[in-house]
This record gives C-alpha cells, sequence and structure tokens, in this order.
C-alpha cells in the first residue's frame, strides 16, 4: 500500500472563495455509502475506513451533496472525520429531489425551490455537524423554476451566516454570468475529462476569474480515441490510464480541482497516486489531439 502524503507541493494549492486553500486533488464522495467489504457486502465501517484513508492521504476537499446516498454521504463524512481536520474543506450542494423510477427508468428532477433549498440546507448542516457550510452549490437549474429565485436562496442562507460561499453546478458559461449578477461565484462543478471538453468555455471563464472549476466524471473516458491515447501513453509510463486522465487534468488549468471518487480504498490509493506522475508536453499534446484540439 502506497502511504505517499499529499502536500500542498505535490499537487499545487487553490484558493476557493479567496481563503479556502486546498490541495489540487480533491475526493469526490457520491459513492462511499456503497462502499462494501471483503464478502461484497455494504458496510458503513468501511466506508469510514475510506473517507479516512483519503483525507489520511493529505486530500482536505471533499465533494458531497444531500442527495449522494439520501445524507448517508454527508453522515459518513461526519461519523469519520468529526471533529474536522483545521485544514479540511467539505463541500455540498442542494437542487435536486431524490431519484425516482419513472417507466422503468430511474430519474433526478431538479428542484431548485427556495424553501426546499432552506430546508435541504438546515439537514445538510445537522448531517455534517457543522455550523457553517464552506462552499455550499447549486446542484443545477431547476427550469421550472426562476434560476435568480434559487441562486436568491442561497445568497440568504449565505446572509444568515449559515454558508461561507456559493457555488454552482452543471451550467454553462451563460448562466455564470447570469448568476454572477446575484452573487459572488466561488466555485463551478461541471462534467469535464479530456474526452468532454464541453465546459471549455466554462474553464476558462473560471481561470481568468479566480473561481475553482471542480470536474466531475473526472476519468470516465467515454471518447474511445482519447482512452486509447490514454492506455498507451499509460503503459508507457507504467501506470494506470486513470493517473494519466488525472494528471492531464492539473495540467489542463491552475483552477481545476478534480475530484474523483470510489467506494472502494485500493481505488482511491491509485488516484491519489496520480498525483506523482510527471507527464511531458508531448504526452499532454498527444491526448488533447486525440481530442481533436
Amino acid at each position: 500500500m502506497n502511504d505517499r502524503i499529499l502536500t500542498d507541493d505535490t499537487v499545487g494549492t487553490f484558493s476557493i472563495g479567496g481563503d479556502l486553500a486546498v490541495r489540487r486533488l480533491g475526493f469526490g464522495a457520491m459513492r462511499i455509502s456503497g462502499a462494501r467489504n471483503g464478502e461484497d457486502v455494504r458496510d458503513r465501517d468501511e466506508a469510514r475506513r475510506l473517507i479516512r484513508r483519503v483525507v489520511d492521504r493529505g486530500v482536505n476537499f471533499v465533494d458531497t451533496a444531500n442527495i449522494y446516498g439520501y445524507g448517508e454521504s454527508e453522515e459518513i463524512i461526519a461519523e469519520a472525520l468529526h471533529p474536522y481536520p483545521s485544514d479540511l474543506v467539505i463541500t455540498t450542494k442542494a437542487g435536486y429531489k431524490p431519484a425516482k423510477i419513472l417507466k422503468g427508468h430511474i430519474t433526478l428532477p431538479p428542484f431548485g425551490h427556495p424553501d426546499h433549498i432552506r430546508e435541504e440546507c438546515d439537514k445538510s448542516l445537522r448531517r455534517l455537524r457543522v455550523d457553517v457550510i464552506d462552499l455550499y452549490q447549486v446542484h443545477t437549474p431547476d427550469p421550472q423554476i426562476p434560476y435568480e429565485d434559487t441562486i436568491g436562496a442561497f445568497v440568504q442562507l449565505q446572509q444568515a451566516g449559515k454558508v461561507r460561499h456559493i457555488g454552482l453546478s452543471n451550467i454553462t458559461a451563460e448562466q455564470l454570468a447570469f448568476a454572477q449578477q446575484f452573487c459572488t461565484v466561488a466555485s463551478v462543478e461541471n462534467r469535464y475529462n479530456a474526452g468532454d471538453r464541453g465546459s471549455d468555455a466554462v474553464i476558462d471563464a473560471c481561470r481568468d476569474q479566480g473561481i475553482a472549476f471542480l470536474p466531475w466524471a473526472p476519468i470516465m473516458l467515454t471518447n474511445r480515441r482519447v482512452g486509447t491515447t490514454m492506455s498507451d501513453i499509460a503503459a508507457a509510463h507504467g501506470v494506470l490510464a486513470q493517473q494519466v486522465a488525472l494528471q492531464w487534468l492539473l495540467h489542463r488549468s491552475p483552477n481545476v480541482i478534480p475530484i474523483p471518487g470510489t467506494s472502494r480504498t485500493p481505488h482511491a490509493d491509485e488516484n491519489i497516486d496520480a498525483a506523482w506522475l510527471a507527464l511531458d508536453e508531448s504526452d499532454i499534446a498527444r491526448i488533447d489531439e486525440s481530442a481533436g484540439t
């Protein structure tokens, strides 16, 4: 088992909102409630061991949401880590209803009503055992609710002292600019990886304004050409393709903070080990070329 510890020098840092300094390799806690033991049975003790392992290895930025495990992700984080290390930053979100099955398909309806946002914030505060959420993110725009109304609820929570910074998720560059009429945006969390470059304009806008960009699905490479290129590069370096994917993100822009997630401790260790991979400019160029950029 690799016990190298992330430091500020390993991957660099980014200051979210100007005052939350985090290392640029975080952890996405969406799947921790599904952690399983050696008998392949869901095990909350194993989930707690997983999140402790991640933090013990120097990760100090954890991403979760109220709907992850229907609140279990937030509960597990608190059970494992509270009282929290002084440098740990936890971000959570609100803006969806719990998943429903509709005509045989799982749906996750957006729900940005201000009353719902305020109620969910209080639940997250209790589950995380904190008085203030350092970074609270609008999980997604709700087409049935004016975006400014949803954002307004987050602003009210900030004014009430329950939220330090506001972030957005699953947005376009135009929605970012619109939201900035109503609040200071500290982060944006969108789907993004080397084979899914739809948020390039958002990353660049965030970089220019000092806003953190948190790519979800950072190693989900559905683009076959990019995946093949990364596998070739990984073989040449004696590492895993997922580690190449994460290191490419760290090269993409200094405001990018990858948040790979998993329900398995060995997989989490592999992701963290990506911090020590050294890609050269020719590797980066090959990946970009395979993506058509």
